[in-house]
């Protein structure tokens, strides 16, 4: 594996391999230096090369003993554990966070679920639709009069799972500086949409902040605040909210002489919306991206994931990053000192396992 670099360089890290928000986890961490052991079923291959990229691979079997010992010897020198099973499961496989705490006092067991370790619902099945489902989350996001959008699983799994369980785990990470002791994240989907969703608590006395579907200012309702189709067939976006902005794009558009007037009056979004709908259709998205783009219009086009690896923007900043014939997202957030790094994986996790082992 290519060389470590980041700021979580010298973090073992214990992954067992799951879906959706748990490898994601991994990810993040590894993308910035940690060393992250996956244990797979043996067997298993790579589904994501993205997701699972600079992994130390593991196969084991679980229920055997020799499987278990294995595991309890390499969570007995890791930093971090990673688990995404139904509640209980771990407990039956007798690595369980009681009997590996136990083992590794200082051990961040981090547990990644769509429902939490406890609940009515903890033990049901479930994925990301249904978890945005029950926190108000879901019902904020379509048009009036149609069913709830699907945000693909960007709220539920990646928004209020994995981002949350890693935040998590960096938390009680550096409260183990202080304390010297590891502890449980319950890290559920329904809790960090929930969190997601403060905004939205606090500003419920704002009618133009509305969560109803389809009448909200952030939720497409607001002729300022939603996405256009131009002349030939692609799309725009607009988030025109502040005055100026909003008096510049107009300007910079076009637009109507009667649309400077009454911008945040709900009544009026209808109407202009389609005025501007009909503006927008005159000419195609290159040409707006040349009159609207780069200014304080608050405007982008509206991209594909193949063409926003080409956005000029995007090329700018190194947003993807060409790794072993493939292209990845580049680590995320930057830092100045420390760098996060793509890194392939590689089938060495029992070496990686016996050099922590040798070095304590």
């Amino acid at each position: 594996m290519n060389q470590v670099a980041g700021p979580l360089a010298g973090l073992k890290v214990i992954e067992f391999s799951g879906i959706g928000p748990g490898p994601h986890v991994a990810m993040l961490l590894a993308d910035l230096g940690a060393e992250v052991v996956r244990i797979d079923r043996p067997g298993a291959g790579v589904s994501n090369p993205v997701v699972e990229r600079a992994r130390h691979r593991l196969a084991l079997d679980l229920k055997s003993e020799e499987g278990k010992a294995q595991v309890l010897a390499a969570a007995a020198k890791a930093d971090v554990l990673i688990e995404g099973f139904r509640p209980g499961v771990m407990e039956r496989l007798g690595l369980g966070p009681d009997a590996l705490l136990a083992a590794n006092p200082g051990l961040v067991y981090a547990r990644m679920t769509g429902w939490g370790q406890d609940g009515p619902l903890a033990h049901a099945a479930g994925h990301d639709i249904n978890y945005i489902a029950i926190t108000g989350a879901l019902s904020a996001v379509g048009k009036a009069g149609e069913t709830a959008t699907p945000p693909q699983n960007l709220v539920g799994d990646f928004g209020g799972g994995s981002m949350y369980c890693a935040f998590g785990i960096l938390a009680a990470l550096y409260e183990r500086e202080r304390s010297g002791k590891g502890q449980v994240v319950d890290a559920a989907i329904v809790d960090g949409a929930t969190s997601l969703m403060s905004f939205f608590f606090g500003v419920r006395h704002l009618p133009h902040l509305s969560t109803a579907r389809g009448k909200g200012m952030l939720g497409g309702a607001a002729h300022f605040y939603r996405c256009f189709t131009c002349a030939d067939g692609k799309e725009i976006s607009l988030g025109s909210i502040e005055p100026q902005f909003y008096s510049e794009m107009l300007q910079r558009s076009g637009a109507p002489a009667e649309l400077a007037q009454g911008q945040m009056n709900p009544a009026n979004w209808d109407e202009y919306a389609a005025k501007l709908a009909a503006l927008f259709l005159t000419k195609t998205q290159a040409e707006w991206c040349e009159l609207l783009e780069g200014t304080d219009a608050c405007f982008a086009p509206v991209l594909g994931i193949d063409e926003a690896r080409e956005h000029p923007h995007m090329k700018a900043r190194g947003a993807y990053v060409e790794h072993e014939g493939m292209w990845h997202t580049a680590p995320a957030p930057r830092f100045s000192r420390t760098p996060g790094a793509i890194r392939s994986s590689v089938d060495d996790g029992a070496e990686v396992v016996a050099r922590w082992q040798a070095a304590s």
